[in-house]
C-alpha cells in the first residue's frame, strides 16, 4: 500500500513538473525577468480593473517569491509603497519593505500595521494559500480561513474606497465569503486570469469600493 502510494506520488509530481517547465507563463516569466507566472495573473486583472496607479501603497499578503510584489512595486513608482508579508523568506526587491512571519500571527500583523504608519492601504491583495495536505475537506477549510484573515486585515487598514483582491477556492464556505465581502465593498467580482491554470479551483475575488462604514474606530 505505502509503496503504490510513493510511485502515485512520484508520478503525480515528475508529471507537474513537466508541465511546469512546458508552461507558456513560466517560460515568458523567465525570459522576462519576473520572479513567478504568478506575476501575470495580477498584471491582467490590475489592467483589466485598475487596480494599480503611481503612488498608491499596497499590502502584499503571501509575497514569496515575490512576482506580485514586483508587479505592484513596478506600477506603484518610487512615490508608492509596497508592504509585503510571508512565511517564507523573499529575496530583496527594490521598492519592496518585506516582513517575514506567519500573517495568523498577532506578533506579525502588529509590525506590518506600524510600517503603515496611520496612512491607510490604497489596495490589499492577497496570494494566499496553505500548504496542501491532500484531505479535501482540510484544506479548504484552511484556505477559507486565510481568506477570512486577510478580508479582517482589508477592513482595518484600507481606505475608505479601498480595494481588495483575494485567492479564494470554490467549495465549501466561497458563498458565505463572497457575501461577507459584497457586505463591506460596493462591487465584489470573481476574476479568473489566463495565466490561472483550467483544473485549478482557484478564483479571485475582487472588492471594489470599500464602504466607509467597514471602517473601525
Amino acid at each position: 500500500m505505502g509503496g503504490s502510494y510513493a510511485l502515485k506520488k512520484h508520478k503525480a509530481s515528475k508529471a507537474w513538473m513537466r508541465e511546469h517547465v512546458n508552461d507558456p507563463f513560466v517560460q515568458r516569466a523567465k525570459a522576462e525577468g519576473w520572479r513567478s507566472r504568478a506575476a501575470f495573473k495580477l498584471m491582467e486583472m490590475a489592467e483589466r480593473d485598475r487596480l494599480l496607479a503611481a503612488g498608491m501603497t499596497v499590502v502584499d499578503l503571501g509575497a514569496a517569491p515575490g512576482g506580485w510584489s514586483q508587479v505592484a512595486a513596478a506600477r506603484v513608482g518610487k512615490g508608492g509603497r509596497v508592504l509585503a508579508l510571508d512565511l517564507l523568506e523573499m529575496a530583496p526587491l527594490d521598492g519592496v519593505d518585506f516582513i517575514r512571519g506567519d500573517f495568523r500571527e498577532e506578533a506579525v500583523l502588529v509590525p506590518l500595521a506600524a510600517r503603515l504608519a496611520g496612512r491607510p492601504a490604497d489596495l490589499v491583495i492577497s496570494d494566499m494559500a496553505p500548504n496542501l495536505s491532500g484531505i479535501a475537506v482540510s484544506d479548504q477549510a484552511r484556505a477559507m480561513h486565510l481568506a477570512e484573515l486577510a478580508l479582517e486585515f482589508a477592513l482595518a487598514h484600507l481606505k475608505p474606497g479601498g480595494n481588495f483582491l483575494v485567492k479564494v477556492f470554490q467549495g465549501a464556505g466561497f458563498d458565505a465569503f463572497r457575501k461577507a465581502m459584497a457586505a463591506a465593498f460596493a462591487k465584489v467580482l470573481v476574476r479568473k486570469p489566463e495565466a490561472s491554470r483550467g483544473r485549478s479551483k482557484e478564483v479571485y475575488l475582487l472588492g471594489l469600493g470599500l464602504r466607509p462604514r467597514q471602517r473601525p474606530e
